[in-house]
């Protein structure tokens, strides 16, 4: 695998990673602990420059704490679409100050693409795509130029679109070869319950109210028994995905 820490010639001239990297890295983690695998990453910049992207969500709090018990200075993109519910606002405060981490990012949406685009702030309502991408997508692409990688929380219970995401992928939306880190990937939701009790990690307030998935308030509800864990966004819409990530492929068909 090409050198981690590389210099910004040599990223504006030549991707950063390459599948083959992936491979590799799934290769060599294929059995590790989700912590042994943040360590490597973290600490032995395997993947170069590295920040995590967190909803501060409802399970959000287990990947955030092992990231800060690792390296509290890591980078953590949060993206405040203005939409959120007050209650995620509350408990991503929570997080910061009980894990101690110490560069958390609130990236917000452009205001002039806000009020160009989204006026009467109504969008997600009849175009829900291009809410997402005025208010997620486009900021994280901005937030994540100088970053060689980025780590995410998606794991492959949560959905029928999650089930095969692997450890380590190429990121569709960089051209530039960034790879996205999913660290809980084969983790149940019974291994996470497990580990908020052995860490006593608080809940996100809207888990006991059925918010086992929660994104913008307008595009959430109370997800249903024997639903999906994230049958409640976007219901209604043949939707799945806010762009930030896209449904995983088959195990014969890798997502580079």
């Amino acid at each position: 695998m090409a050198e981690a820490v590389r210099t910004r010639d040599v990223i504006e001239t030549g991707p950063r990673h390459t599948p083959a990297d992936v491979i590799r890295l799934n290769t060599r983690f294929a059995n590790a602990a989700p912590a042994d695998l943040l360590r490597a990453a973290l600490t032995e910049r395997l993947t170069g420059r590295t920040a995590v992207v967190s909803s501060f969500g409802a399970e959000s709090a287990v990947l955030l704490h092992m990231v800060a018990s690792i390296d509290p200075a890591t980078p953590v993109i949060f993206l405040d679409t203005l939409k959120h519910f007050p209650e995620t606002l509350a408990y991503r405060d929570q997080l910061i100050e009980r894990l101690g981490l110490t560069d958390v990012r609130t990236i917000r949406p452009d205001a002039e693409r806000l009020a160009a685009r989204d006026a009467t702030e109504l969008r997600w309502s009849y175009d829900p795509d291009g809410c997402c991408e005025i208010r997620k997508v486009e900021p994280l692409t901005r937030a994540l130029a100088d970053f060689d990688a980025t780590i995410s929380g998606r794991k492959g219970f949560q959905s029928a679109t999650r089930t095969h995401i692997p450890s380590f992928e190429m990121d569709t939306s960089d051209a530039a070869g960034r790879i996205k880190i999913n660290p809980l990937a084969g983790w149940t939701k019974a291994d996470l319950d497990a580990y908020f009790e052995a860490h006593d990690l608080p809940r996100h307030p809207l888990e006991a109210e059925g918010y086992p998935s929660i994104g913008c308030s307008p595009c959430t509800s109370v997800v249903q028994e024997g639903e999906d864990p994230r049958a409640g966004r976007w219901r209604g819409w043949d939707k799945v995905e806010c762009g930030i990530h896209t449904p995983a492929e088959g195990p014969d068909q890798p997502s580079f």
